[in-house]
């Protein structure tokens, strides 16, 4: 693992985001934005936003900076609205209309600051007979049909934590929405709202899945096809030490090393015959159970098998290849996933640990020239 330097400023050094505070993909995607550089405010509210987690250990609030603005107060839209008109791009997470009448909505923003990018996150959208319900990454991606691709076939579907909403769905769409639009804000001097809406991102996330269950390479049932378990070459195995490994051998010739590797090159014409399948699945898995994940993992160094240990969360910054690319790094105590992607001219790097609420209020307050943030007593 490496440890960061702060000599690296990112891609988006000198784009200002202002940033509500909120829980979830909001934060994530101002991350992002911080990650590459952008200076990011994060505007805390007394108290807190409620979630569980120190905010010594909030990663998504690194690289960022953090004032304390109370909305409800009579100057605390006004303050808000200081930063608005000195910013690139504001994020906020609120319901519908919330914003509106907090008095920081769209129109009280580019009433004074015409070239803001105005991003919007929420999981059910702006419009449509849901969005002012509340919700979660799970009924959003459920919603969607992408929960229900995910699992056994004869269990409830699998949770994959809150990547696939959230984050993939949520947070990677806000930020794409929002540099496409401060490009265009950019060139033409206008500003815009990004309506970034989880139930568009997780269904946009499953393209390719629409266009094969059209083509009827897909059946429209989970654990059945080539990429959801499925398939008995693409899916994980139970090793001796309870434990697993990963085998994703799709194409012909990874196929072929795959069985020649693990000693079952009889089955080398099952890969087409969906009747072999299941024949193929159990052959595979009582193969594995024969040897440890290390073992089986020496089995495979070197090879175009395609088959990898699957690691936990701890184990995964040890792993050689991630080690030599620092794809992890350590901040401040802790470790944690190093900036991506990554950029030749102007290189990423955790620069500062999460923003502590209202720590950095008097130097927000002079680099952004807006002394009022001072009055708030923050």
């Amino acid at each position: 693992m490496t440890t960061a330097t702060t000599a690296e400023s990112g891609p988006l050094s000198g784009v200002r985001v202002v940033e509500l505070a909120g829980i979830g993909p909001g934060p994530f995607a101002a991350m992002l934005l911080a990650d590459l550089g952008a200076d990011v405010v994060r505007v805390d509210r007394p108290g807190g936003t409620g979630l569980a987690v120190d905010p010594a250990y909030d990663i998504t609030n690194r690289n960022k900076r953090s004032v304390i603005v109370d909305l409800k107060a009579a100057d605390g839209p006004a303050r808000v609205l200081d930063l608005a008109t000195r910013a690139d791009i504001l994020i906020e997470g609120y319901r519908p209309g919330v914003a509106e009448r907090l008095g920081v909505g769209p129109q009280d923003c580019h009433d004074r600051n015409p070239r803001l990018v105005y991003g919007r996150m929420t999981g059910w959208g702006q419009q449509g007979p849901l969005a002012h319900r509340a919700g979660h990454d799970i009924a959003y991606i459920a919603l969607t049909g992408t929960l229900g691709m995910i699992g056994d076939p004869d269990e409830p579907p699998t949770v994959p934590a809150n990547l696939v909403g959230d984050y993939a769905g949520g947070s990677l769409y806000l930020v794409v929405g929002v540099l496409a639009a401060l490009h265009h804000a950019r060139v033409s001097g206008t500003g815009q709202v990004v309506d970034a809406a989880i139930v568009d991102g997780a269904s946009h996330l499953a393209a390719m899945i629409h266009g094969m269950v059209a083509a009827g390479g897909w059946q429209d049932r989970r654990g059945v096809n080539l990429l959801d378990g499925g398939c008995p070459y693409y899916g994980t195995y139970e090793t001796a030490d309870g434990k697993h490994m990963a085998v994703g051998a799709l194409e012909q010739q990874f196929y072929d090393e795959f069985l020649d590797l693990v000693g079952l090159t009889d089955f080398g014409p099952a890969r087409k015959d969906w009747t072999r399948w299941g024949a193929l699945r159990e052959a595979v898995a009582a193969r594995f159970l024969t040897r440890t994940r290390e073992e089986w993992t020496a089995v495979f160094e070197g090879s175009d098998a395609c088959v990898a240990p699957v690691l936990s969360l701890r184990e995964a910054p040890h792993h050689p290849h991630l080690a030599a690319r620092g794809t992890f790094t350590d901040h401040g105590g802790i470790t944690q996933p190093a900036p991506a992607p990554r950029f030749s001219a102007t290189p990423t790097a955790v620069r500062t640990g999460p923003a502590q609420p209202g720590a950095d209020t008097a130097d927000v307050a002079r680099d952004w020239e807006i002394p009022a943030l001072l009055a708030d007593g923050a």
